[in-house]
């Protein structure tokens, strides 16, 4: 059963992330034969401010 792990920055609505779901249990499905029922997907929502690039928190991003 492949489980993905979707980190991503806070604000997605939930339309988007069923959008996300959907399309990433579909390219798991096509690429590895899986039934959709065994794809697990993790969702993950960082803070800003739990996040870094480059030394600096996204929360100081503008």
């Amino acid at each position: 059963m492949p489980t993905l792990r979707v980190e991503m920055m806070e604000g997605r609505t939930p339309e988007q992330k069923k959008a996300l779901v959907q399309a990433l249990t579909q390219a798991v499905v096509d690429t590895l034969g899986s039934n959709p029922e065994s794809v697990d997907i993790l969702l993950y929502d960082i803070k800003r401010q739990d996040w870094a690039t480059g030394g600096v928190q996204w929360s100081e991003k503008t």
